[in-house]
């Protein structure tokens, strides 16, 4: 028997298998490298709890990188937390913002792997997080605190004990095999009351892309004709006199030198991620086992290549081929395709087009736990859908900029759980949204910042406090509300997020063109409409007199009377004892009996009653009552 032990081991040490199998434990693991996990794995090192990353592929960055979806939309104008510091890290790689706008899809372009080598510098960097990759999870287990998972790695075989596990897999593959319940495809306009939604839920999802990553040769690189290749199917992609449909298309046909310009990355490569009758390709391989996901990849790599065929003989740019120096695979691909939509879990609370639309007008005033902000239409890929005639059009619905509930993130019924990525709670409208990839890396901080604050506290990630986890964000330059007239380095940036985030002072939000915008105007006066609002946010939770007026002398008159129920433990500070000494301390003249600003009357606000710290909120933003 000692024979038969012996020469098994020697034949898998030869095979490169190792029999050894490690029992370890962390705080957070985070399944999944792509662009929410490694923000998620990030964040939770960042806050002093120990932390792993488990990847199934050699690259981190998900989307960003791995898909090759290097062209980021969205705001742009607002670099919020982890985005912000991805963002300013291609600059200095590339030296400067104007060297990153080299086509005219994103103000950001850059190569795949540039983002992968920042992501993994980023990990490097960071002492209590430990990254590992060629990951299979064999087994998932939830104990009565915290989680038991065996997976494989590097021929090592790993359990390991986790206190909080957090889903950043593409597809939400997790959260299912944990047993969250979840959604797939459209949602009727009767579950939640969407009335741009269709009238019956279905299955269909968004198209996914076999991204291609190109570049010039300056020779002849024309690959031998694809399989099934019809170049019919392409007509429509630029314009041409074969188009037959194109005066029916509800899309602009751009000349085709714009397929290149569109994408053009630096170092001269080419992103082809065309979504006008080029590369897209419909699949709805979720629910699919591995092997069938495999197979189904394939044919969207074939489509890809079709194109590419296309490309290189009608179109003419046939010296343009697959970058060779991009990705680590054989053929040139990205490792992964560009998945749009996924599982979308039963969460705390779901976001749906009716929040963000009219954030102001909902029951639930969730803007008030937001963790993340996005400014990108909504908007929905369904052409290469065979019935894609008959499904809603969703291409740059118009809506203003918005936040992502805390509560999105984290599904119902099970505890130390936290989901990331594009599975979060929302309904599959604003699915076209948040899954842009600049929101994508603030989920992922958020949820980084949940488990570590879940960790520190001993508490289940539900009943950590939301104005805790908004702390957190703000102090990492995230924003809570998209304010576009606030940037992070104003001075008062932390103050009227976290008095816009109370609701006391409310902020304008429109559509503009192709962006969504809101404002909160510091600089103009507050109104009479504006005060009795703030009143009436206030009085559900203090019994406080009312101001003479909007006036200057007559707030800051209130605010000194407030001080003895707000700060009865603390002297009020001098500099808002008058007019005169607030003309000082900001600087700049205040009129006695002039209105008062609405950036002022925030100031003040949150010196005196700190609302935003002073009364607890629940995930559905309802202030907690009974809190002194």
């Amino acid at each position: 028997m000692r024979t038969i032990i012996a020469t098994l081991v020697s034949i898998l040490y030869f095979l490169g298998v190792s029999c050894e199998k490690t029992s370890e434990k962390t705080d957070v693991l985070v399944i999944g490298g792509g662009t929410s996990g490694v923000a998620a794995a990030i964040s939770s090192a960042r806050q002093g709890v120990n932390t792993w990353l488990l990847e199934e592929g050699p690259w981190l960055g998900g989307m960003l990188t791995a898909a090759g979806v290097s062209g980021v939309d969205g705001n742009t104008k607002l670099p919020s937390g982890i985005w912000g510091e991805f963002r300013d890290s291609l600059i200095n790689r590339y030296g400067s913002k104007k060297a990153l706008q080299t086509g005219w899809v994103s103000n950001h372009l850059f190569e795949p792997s540039v983002g992968n080598q920042i992501f993994q510098n980023m990990v490097k960097s960071e002492t209590l997080l430990k990254p590992y990759f060629g990951v299979k999870i064999i087994a998932i287990e939830k104990k009565e605190k915290g989680w038991k998972i065996d997976f494989s790695s590097s021929n090592q075989t790993f359990t390991l004990f986790a206190k909080i596990l957090i889903d950043a897999t593409e597809l939400g593959d997790i959260a299912a095999r944990v047993g969250v319940a979840y959604d797939i495809g459209m949602d009727s306009r009767k579950k939640h009351g969407e009335q741009i939604a269709p009238k019956k839920d279905n299955d269909i999802i968004q198209d996914l892309t076999y991204v291609m990553i190109l570049k010039d040769y300056f020779k002849d690189m024309t690959i031998e004709k694809p399989k099934g290749y019809n170049p019919e199917i392409f007509y429509c992609s630029s314009e041409s006199d074969q188009c037959k449909m194109g005066e029916k298309m509800n899309r602009t046909l751009w000349p085709k030198d714009s397929l290149l310009s569109y994408g053009r990355l630096p170092n001269g490569k080419v992103m082809i991620n065309w979504p006008i009758n080029g590369n897209d390709y419909y699949v709805n391989s979720i629910e699919q086992s591995e092997e069938e996901r495999q197979r189904s990849f394939e044919k969207a790599k074939l489509k890809s290549l079709q194109f590419l065929y296309y490309l290189q003989t009608k179109l003419g740019f046939n010296t343009y081929g697959l970058a060779d120096d991009e990705f680590p695979t054989d053929d040139g691909f990205p490792l992964i395709p560009y998945h749009r939509e996924s599982r979308r879990i039963h969460g705390i609370t779901t976001l749906t087009v009716n929040h963000i639309a009219q954030p102001y007008e909902q029951h639930q005033p969730l803007y008030r736990t937001g963790i993340a902000v996005g400014d990108y239409p909504v908007d929905h890929h369904h052409a290469s859908h065979p019935d894609a005639k008959n499904l809603p059009e969703l291409h740059f619905y118009p809506v203003p900029s918005y936040n992502l509930p805390m509560g999105c993130l984290l599904p119902q019924g099970i505890d130390d759980f936290i989901v990331a990525e594009k599975s979060i709670s929302v309904t599959n409208i604003v699915n076209g949204t948040t899954r842009l990839q600049p929101v994508v890396l603030q989920i992922g901080q958020a949820a980084g910042v949940i488990a570590a604050l879940s960790i520190n506290e001993n508490l289940s990630p539900a009943k950590v406090s939301v104005r805790k986890v908004q702390n957190q964000l703000l102090e990492k330059g995230g924003y809570l509300l998209p304010y576009l007239d606030v940037p992070k380095d104003h001075p008062r940036f932390k103050i009227y997020q976290r008095i816009g985030a109370t609701g006391i002072l409310k902020g304008s939000g429109m559509n503009v063109g192709w962006e969504n915008q809101t404002w909160f105007f510091p600089e103009k006066d507050l109104t009479q409409l504006d005060l009795d609002h703030a009143i009436s946010v206030l009085q559900y939770f203090r019994d406080i007199p009312l101001p003479m007026s909007t006036k200057n002398e007559d707030i800051i008159d209130w605010f000194n009377k407030l001080h003895s129920i707000f700060l009865s433990d603390n002297q009020i500070p001098d500099w808002i004892k008058n007019t005169k000494n607030l003309s000082i301390y900001l600087g700049t003249e205040v009129e006695p009996m002039g209105n008062i600003s609405r950036g002022n009357f925030a100031l003040l606000m949150d010196a005196i009653i700190d609302p935003f710290n002073g009364q607890p909120i629940d995930h559905y933003g309802q202030f907690i009552l009974g809190n002194d």
